[in-house]
């Protein structure tokens, strides 16, 4: 490691698809450097590929979130920060408990089986979005819709209820002040926890994720009601976030670069592996939070006990060492080994419904619209500042 000045983080990127400028230094310092958080603490960051999958896989990195030595990257997270996060901020064995609940409603398997659902609900909102007629804003009409509504199917949550969680998620992830985080958070709980009551006393269950939990695992205790809530909040919120944001930056992305969209329609058995390196370049969710419960030795470096660890998602997606013009997009690279999903035993619990998303929304939208383009400079379309989950804010389009 070379000792430098630390580099402030989050920053917010200078093109949405690429990391911010700032974060360079980062690159050239592969793969661990210091950095500091909003508060001044100096915290550990990775941005080697091989630490990273090295770390990520390590249990002496806890993701507890509860303990006051976590890392805190803004604010707002702090804000929250007691407040304890289901499969993303419990270690084993809770973390293994919770996760063995879900995996059944989240294997390859079932978003197989789910991809003709998908298929509809993508036909839909193109039927509607095309109704309307050009122009349109692509984030509002497709690119949020189709996950929400995705997820909603799943886990049992009525849609007609999309605008309010939509609205709370949003205030969760990037509201502008702690205290309105705090109260999204609020919000949501109250809003799962009278879900749950309703489908405690519905005579005939549903067939959603969470009918099933309330029906079967709360009622055996297998897991209790607190829990339950968590685990709802978690798969509704990341459910729709990231894939909703996948969408309209994929978009985005692919439009800014016509070259590769044309050799994609032309052969739409490419776009499996273009996912793949979308999610490679684009690495929405970047910054994964770790704390060191011992001391570790990694790639000549000692992180201490107690120690923050964070992962700079983008910064690892791009590791030369890894991917040849990592700044390229390219989809004949192997970019499967990426860690946009994470790695280890919290890796992304929806990745193959994503990935199932991802290919239907894309490939419906540029083939029922093959003129698609931005109906704004690239240059103006706003997106989304660095201390959240990465994506478009809108998307103006024609056809």
């Amino acid at each position: 490691m070379t000792e430098t000045e630390p580099v402030a983080y989050p920053q917010d990127r200078t093109c949405p698809y690429h990391p911010p400028a700032a974060y360079d230094p980062l690159r050239a310092q592969r793969p661990l450097t210091r950095i500091t958080l909003f508060d001044g603490r100096p915290v550990w960051l990775v941005s080697g590929h091989a630490a990273a999958r090295t770390l990520l896989a390590d249990p002496r990195l806890s993701t507890d979130r509860t303990h006051p030595g976590f890392p805190a990257p803004t604010a707002r997270f702090a804000a929250v920060r007691n407040r304890k996060t289901a499969l993303l901020g419990v270690d084993d064995p809770e973390h293994r408990i919770q996760r063995r609940l879900m995996v059944p409603s989240f294997t390859l398997r079932r978003a197989t089986e789910l991809r003709p659902r998908i298929q509809r609900i993508v036909d839909e909102r193109l039927d509607a979005m095309i109704a309307q007629g050009p122009p349109a804003e692509l984030v509002s009409a497709f690119a949020l819709p189709v996950p929400s509504m995705v997820i909603c199917a799943l886990l049992g949550v009525p849609y007609t209820d999309h605008d309010f969680f939509e609205g709370q998620s949003r205030r969760l992830l990037r509201g502008p002040t702690a205290a309105d985080t705090m109260d999204a958070r609020d919000q949501l709980e109250a809003y799962v926890e009278k879900l749950i009551d309703h489908k405690r006393k519905q005579r005939e269950p549903g067939d959603g994720v969470l009918d099933e939990l309330v029906q079967q695992q709360l009622r055996d205790g297998e897991i209790d009601r607190e829990e339950l809530i968590g685990l709802a909040i978690i798969l509704l919120v990341a459910g729709h976030e990231t894939t909703a944001n996948m969408i309209s930056l994929g978009t985005y992305t692919l439009l800014q670069h016509p070259e590769r969209l044309a050799e994609l329609r032309g052969d739409t058995a490419l776009l499996p592996a273009a996912v793949e390196e979308l999610m490679r370049l684009l690495s929405i969710a970047d910054g994964l939070l770790r704390r060191a419960t011992e001391d570790i030795e990694v790639a000549g470096t000692t992180i201490r006990a107690g120690d923050g660890v964070i992962f700079a998602t983008s910064v690892i997606n791009r590791d030369e060492d890894v991917y040849t013009d990592p700044d390229t997009l390219d989809w004949h690279r192997p970019a499967r080994h990426h860690v946009a999903f994470g790695f280890g035993i919290h890796q992304c619990l929806g990745q193959n419904l994503a990935r199932a998303e991802l290919e239907i929304a894309l490939r419906t939208l540029f083939d029922r619209l093959p003129t698609l383009r931005l109906a704004a400079p690239a240059h103006a379309i706003a997106w989304k500042p660095g201390d959240t989950i990465q994506g478009m804010l809108e998307l103006p389009v024609t056809w």
